[in-house]
């Protein structure tokens, strides 16, 4: 009854977890204009989309993806031979365990009329599945914890995985192992099944005893070798008209056998105790914990990531339903095996080492993104920490092509920065070479969106610095800061400023100069006013102008220099200075509020 109970309870908790996580899909959103979406209408798209593509010729694209890419796990012998057979050993050595083994009344034994857990193939093949699913695992820990592969980082979620397999394992290979020495266990089935009674027949039950003693493993304290071949050849005779017939020799469960025999000097101690009774509890405990948990857990990968592989491999992004994309796209974090070959193959992960923001590795982000996608309260610090890693991808498309889940890593990162973007939070990278990819993709965004935290971020510097509109006179030399040029030459771009004799070419090239009448009045100051403002160390004069935030990083004033001045690349590192000495004053300030 404890047994039917528990089955029921985490059957009901794994059939609510499906279910719950299978609706935030439909509920919840990354995208800021997927908020205008309904739940109803997202779930309606999702089963047109189906229906479409199950009967159209992508049905063909979906059965050579499911083949290649979900049964054989081509993506990963791509990567890694390695991480493929660990992947294979695991996927396949649970899947056959789950199907022929835990749900043997629904799959085996309704295809094989003759199936009895004790026979072979069946007995072997539990085994054989088992040792695919250890070594699996131990590829899984050696991998985990003794490889020490760049930028791949082990979470909780990982341990629990592990762990659970490991518990579930183990404790079914020591209880069958048990069971084979089990004198009490051989007891009961001579009871429940071969008609045997001590009464009557005394000398058949001690001879078959005694065979299994010799023969099965069995530990007894009744009968002891070594026996006269007359008994044995009596207890076989017993055996192939009572026993046999759902019994295969235990030899063949070579993993199990093999604890048997090991276990043989305590077997009497751990049957007298009741150690299989015990292990059998563990056993279908931690299976039923593995069932309820497994929809809250990274091993709900093993469903959802073939789906993201499939709806990926039929998916357009300019043709496919925005209500579908947007329910792609929270699929997809489900999906993530955390594996780290993203962050591996991420161009700009070793910026980790420097600025150490685990958000910048790809791998990393799938926590954050779901938390975000959950509309938990993160605090302001928090969202800026996964918009500030956010922001640093280039948008390179490496992690997407090497995913073996099929997730669009580029496409998850872009809408989700454009979503926080949208929130109010000031994103300083905007105006740096990061933005290329934003300003590439500008022309399929509402124009207000692409605009907004560029006007937030000027208004920020505004506050800070107060953005001058610079008369048509003399600049007075006031808040002059005489180390400022000192900090502008530690890098090789910015000591090339030093070269600078004003001649204006750089500003008679500019396309902002130009798109102004009076560009002076409009910017604050032109290109070679800025440089030579920078060699000054008038701070709020550069920080100041207009033209420093307003620069395209077109670089034609560069290419444009006769003296050779870098000087697009001196404007990125003049906005590298002001934002770090914006962020130095924001910390302190925070900092001192904690005090």
């Amino acid at each position: 009854m404890f047994f039917i109970i528990s089955f029921y309870f985490a059957f009901a908790i794994f059939s609510f977890g499906l279910l719950y996580k299978v609706s935030t899909w439909f509920r919840y959103n990354l995208d800021s204009t997927a908020g205008r979406i309904s739940t109803t209408q997202r779930v309606s798209c999702a089963i047109k989309g189906i229906l479409l593509t199950i009967f159209s010729a992508k049905f063909f694209i979906l059965l050579k993806v499911f083949v290649f890419d979900v049964l054989l796990q081509i993506r990963i012998l791509r990567e890694s031979v390695l991480r493929w057979v660990m992947h294979m050993f695991i996927f396949w050595g649970f899947m056959l365990l789950l199907f022929m083994h835990a749900l043997d009344k629904f799959v085996t034994t309704p295809l094989f009329t003759d199936y009895y857990s004790t026979l072979n193939p069946f007995l072997f093949l539990r085994n054989l599945f088992a040792a695919m699913v250890i070594t699996g695992i131990i590829l899984a820990v050696y991998r985990r914890f003794f490889v020490k592969t760049p930028r791949f980082f082990t979470n909780a979620m990982d341990k629990y995985a592990i762990i659970i397999l490991t518990v579930i394992l183990i404790s079914g290979i020591l209880l069958e192992g048990v069971k084979i020495t089990s004198h009490t266990e051989f007891q009961t089935m001579v009871e429940d099944y071969s008609g045997l009674t001590m009464e009557d027949d005394e000398n058949e039950l001690k001879a078959l005893e005694s065979y299994w003693v010799k023969e099965f493993g069995v530990v007894s304290s009744k009968v002891k070798g070594p026996f006269d071949v007359e008994t044995v050849e009596f207890g076989k005779e017993s055996h192939e008209m009572n026993c046999a017939e759902c019994h295969t020799r235990p030899q063949w469960a070579f993993i199990s056998y093999g604890v048997a025999k090991t276990i043989k000097s305590i077997a009497a101690g751990l049957d007298r105790y009741d150690f299989p009774t015990f292990l059998w509890y563990i056993h279908f405990m931690a299976c039923f914990l593995g069932l309820a948990y497994l929809p809250f857990s990274k091993m709900f990968h093993i469903f959802v990531s073939p789906l993201s592989l499939l709806t990926n491999a039929v998916m357009d992004k300019e043709k496919s339903d925005p209500a579908n994309i947007a329910t792609r796209q929270v699929m997809e974090l489900d999906a993530c095996t955390h594996c780290g070959v993203c962050s591996l193959r991420c161009v700009i992960g070793i910026s980790f080492e420097e600025i150490g923001n685990l958000y910048i590795l790809p791998s990393e982000k799938i926590a954050a993104l779901k938390a975000l996608a959950a509309g938990r309260n993160l605090s302001e610090q928090e969202l800026r920490i996964i918009q500030d890693g956010l922001y640093l991808c280039t948008g390179c498309i490496r992690c997407t092509e090497v995913c073996p889940a099929g997730i669009n890593l580029q496409d998850l990162w872009f809408n989700v920065r454009e979503a926080l973007l949208q929130k109010g939070y000031p994103e300083f990278y905007i105006f740096s070479q990061f933005s290329f990819l934003r300003g590439l993709k500008s022309g399929g965004m509402v124009q207000d969106h692409y605009q907004k935290p560029l006007t937030l971020v000027k208004k920020s510097i505004a506050d800070e610095f107060k953005l001058l509109d610079m008369p048509d006179s003399a600049i007075k030399l006031t808040h002059l800061y005489k180390e400022f040029r000192k900090k502008l030459a530690v890098s090789m771009q910015g000591k090339t400023s030093s070269s600078c004799f004003a001649c204006k070419t750089c500003s008679l090239a500019c396309p902002v100069v130009c798109n102004f009448e009076k560009p002076v009045e409009s910017l604050g100051l032109t290109p070679h006013q800025l440089i030579h403002a920078a060699n000054l160390g008038l701070i709020n004069l550069v920080f100041g102008s207009k033209m420093l935030w307003s620069c395209l990083g077109c670089y034609e004033c560069q290419e444009h220099c006769p003296q050779g001045v870098r000087v697009t690349d001196v404007f990125f590192e003049l906005k590298n200075l002001a934002i770090k000495h914006f962020n130095e004053k924001a910390s302190a300030s925070q900092t001192g509020k904690r005090l």
